[in-house]
């Protein structure tokens, strides 16, 4: 257990969960060249576009599924690590999207839990939250730490769950990637997808998405009428 999900706040019923990277940070192109030049050090000529449908899964995963087997596969491990290392030094381009800390901050001020259920690195997730600046409006966040599987498999979520003490039957998340609607749809979590990470709206469709909009800014332009605004409608039934 996370130490986030021992802070959990009490009273919090419903919330939302966001993945990052794509979703709220514009990120994953920056991902896709650290990938590939990471790649490129250990002489595999990978094409970003075929990084880039991969961004989302976890490190290990995404490597796996795109270095093939063979005695001259480099070691995962070298692989993520210098991909961490390309990665950290784009820090200073990093920007949140137009909308993210107001969606943020609308959910949190209408009485959801929030909870950036990531995947990243600590040290990537600890540089994402100062730039999202969304201070308290957020309760709780992931990292890598706190999933033995990544994504697509919903671990992640799971742990971000527990964090903000929601039930997945009372939660909504919203991600960029296909990984993130097959994660969701692994816990039976509505999902919203938005296209702000690249990926086009109808393979997040096909991938489980309810609904998909631009960005974070339409998606808070429309949440009374999203997934997100009927968590503060109540069921008659409950």
């Amino acid at each position: 257990m996370s130490k986030a999900a021992d802070q959990a706040p009490s009273g919090l019923r419903r919330g939302v969960l966001f993945d990052v990277d794509g979703t709220l940070i514009d990120s994953s192109y920056l991902h896709t060249v650290a990938w590939w030049g990471a790649f490129r050090q250990y002489g595999q000529d990978i094409p970003m576009a075929a990084i880039h449908q991969h961004v989302g899964m976890g490190g290990a995963r995404l490597v796996d599924a795109l270095l093939p087997a063979g005695p001259h596969r480099p070691a995962t491990a070298d692989v993520l690590a210098a991909h961490g290392a390309l990665y950290a030094a784009n820090w200073p381009a990093l920007r949140a999207f137009d909308g993210a800390a107001d969606l943020l901050t609308g959910c949190h001020a209408a009485g959801l839990a929030v909870a950036l259920a990531s995947s990243a690195r600590t040290e990537d997730l600890a540089v994402m939250r100062d730039v999202l600046g969304a201070g308290d409006a957020i309760d709780a966040a992931t990292s890598a730490n706190d999933a033995s599987r990544s994504k697509p498999a919903p671990d992640i979520l799971v742990a971000a769950l527990a964090a903000i003490g929601v039930e997945a039957a009372d939660a909504v998340y919203v991600g960029d990637a296909v990984w993130d609607m097959k994660a969701a749809a692994a816990l039976g979590i509505p999902a919203i997808g938005v296209t702000s990470g690249g990926i086009p709206a109808e393979a997040l469709r096909e991938a489980g998405a309810v609904e998909v909009y631009s960005g974070p800014r339409e998606l808070l332009d429309k949440l009374g009428a999203s997934a997100i605004g009927r968590l503060l409608t109540p069921d008659p039934g409950q």
